[in-house]
């Protein structure tokens, strides 16, 4: 343990100087970090809300609004199974919590009850009165997997909307059953956030009908949806098609754009959404063709031409946020269910300045304490540990800002642990030492004997603990997850301090010296 090879040499100055590199960043504004040359270093350690402020959201997913649109869409295609198969069914609609229809045939029910699973699959339980009567509703299993997947979606739907915005870290998670938890680090204007999030952004494209202008009863096949924002002379609603031409799931791309010096949205669809629309603006020109997001006409233009390159745009009385926030919500997707917001908190930045300021006061007193330790225990034995703790929080600083790792107060709270137990392995080494010594040997002999056999024993404290921290990480979350991230790291660079470093210090000092007796 006392040959200390040049590559280890090397590496162990390679690694102190990487550390400080990319650690200095943190000693900067942030405008001014943002400012440096691209080839240099300029990742800062991310703040969480606790410390940075910000807002703080509690959502719950409506999904009894979500499976009654279900129910619609099971009704739709019992209709068009039976329909498909000749088998003539009325009273159509919903009947509670189940998708119902009578036969005109009570004849028909088996072949009726055979076209329902093989639409629907085994999931759905039918429920047949006086051999007519046919009502279906989801099974419970059937209703859990369902909830779980909508609220998953809606996750991820949000998940993709808030990154669009260039918000750092946040934090989104499941909460209960049925809600979704946010945290917004650094979040300065929540309201537009809110508005992002909770808009469902269900995009189609229908045809306006063509006797709009002439009012008149709307015919089954039609219903009437407002216009968003109608300008000067544009009427307020639409006569629109309840038949989709093509939908926005199609849509591979959307991007804020100017035309004529006006903002507006251009798109574009997948294959089989560009044959669609080819197809329907061939067959339709000179025809109004209706852009609707959640259920209001948002723009009904002429269609002049057939369009054929899968590509088109949405105008509109738009400002250029609102174009840019209509094209994120068109890239991110459609929520599954409307959205309630229970909770709403904004954390200032100010309370995040105290706690940055607790916990430097807390790591600061820490290192203090421990260093003072050190030195009167271990003498310049323990003054060769402090240095090496020194370097172990800048390596910490520097690994949290390569992996833009986010910083909580918990995760303060790891670091302050962590100056503790870095210096743990040190005192096994040195503890072990005196006892080599106290058995007859040598200085160098001891030292090695002392590095040697106590190895072991620090490798196997911190796995257990590095075992620890990552169920924490894997099992937790948020500040949970925070405290977890700056253990783990600090384990690790604590042993890289303790093994290497402490240790090139000690050995540099033995070659240097060449003493008789340790003062340790």
């Amino acid at each position: 343990m006392v040959h200390f090879p040049r590559w280890q040499v090397i590496l162990v100055i390679l690694i102190v100087v990487l550390g400080f590199t990319y650690a200095s960043p943190n000693l900067l504004g942030s405008k001014q970090a943002e400012d440096l040359p691209g080839w240099v270093p300029h990742q800062q350690v991310n703040l969480g809300l606790d410390l940075r402020g910000g807002s703080y959201l509690l959502i719950e997913v409506d999904l009894p609004t979500a499976f009654e649109e279900s129910r619609e869409n099971l009704s739709g295609e019992l209709r068009s199974a039976l329909t498909q198969r000749g088998i003539a069914g009325s009273e159509w609609g919903r009947f509670g919590q189940a998708a119902g229809f009578t036969l005109q045939n009570p004849d028909d029910s088996g072949r009726a009850r055979q076209a329902i699973r093989e639409i629907v699959g085994p999931n759905l339980e039918i429920d047949v009165n006086d051999g007519a009567v046919f009502r279906v509703t989801y099974s419970e299993q059937d209703i859990r997997e369902r909830s779980t997947a909508i609220v998953n979606q809606a996750i991820e739907v949000i998940r993709r909307r808030i990154d669009e915005t260039g918000t750092k870290e946040p934090t989104i998670q499941r909460h209960g059953e049925d809600r979704i938890l946010i945290q917004l680090p650094g979040v300065d204007d929540p309201e537009r956030i809110k508005a992002l999030i909770g808009q469902t952004a269900v995009l189609s494209f229908r045809f306006v009908h063509e006797n709009f202008a002439t009012g008149g009863r709307l015919p089954p096949s039609v219903k009437l949806l407002p216009a968003d924002n109608p300008g000067p002379g544009e009427p307020e609603s639409y006569p629109v098609s309840k038949r989709v031409m093509v939908s926005g799931d199609r849509l591979v791309d959307a991007q804020a754009t100017f035309q004529d010096g006006l903002p507006v949205v251009s798109f574009s669809f997948d294959t089989l959404g560009a044959k669609r629309f080819g197809d329907a603006t061939t067959d339709n020109v000179n025809r109004l063709f209706a852009i609707v997001l959640d259920e209001k006409v948002i723009s009904a233009p002429v269609i002049r031409e057939p369009i054929l390159g899968g590509r088109g745009v949405i105008s509109g009385t738009f400002t250029v946020q609102e174009a840019q926030d209509l094209a994120l919500l068109l890239r991110a997707g459609a929520l599954p269910a409307p959205l309630s917001y229970l909770e709403e908190r904004t954390v200032g930045p100010g309370l995040g300045a105290d706690s940055i300021l607790a916990g430097e006061i807390a790591a600061v007193l820490g290192l203090t304490f421990v260093v003072v330790f050190m030195a009167v225990i271990y003498g310049l034995f323990g003054m060769m540990a402090s240095v090496a703790l020194l370097v172990n929080l800048i390596l910490l600083l520097a690994a949290l800002s390569v992996l833009q790792a986010t910083l909580t107060l918990p995760g303060i709270a790891g670091i302050v642990l962590t100056i503790g137990m870095a210096v743990d392995a040190n005192v096994l080494i040195f503890e072990r030492i005196r006892e080599e010594m106290r058995n007859g040997r040598g200085p160098v002999t001891a030292v090695d004997a002392g590095y040697r056999r106590a190895f072991s024993t620090i490798m196997d404290s911190n796995l257990t603990t590095l075992i620890a921290a990552s169920l924490l990480f894997h099992f937790g979350s948020g500040p949970i997850k925070g405290f977890a991230v700056t253990l783990a790291l600090g384990l690790i660079t604590s042993m890289f301090s303790a093994i290497m470093l402490t240790r090139g210090l000690v050995v540099l000092w033995l070659r240097q010296r060449k003493p008789q007796a340790l003062a340790i």
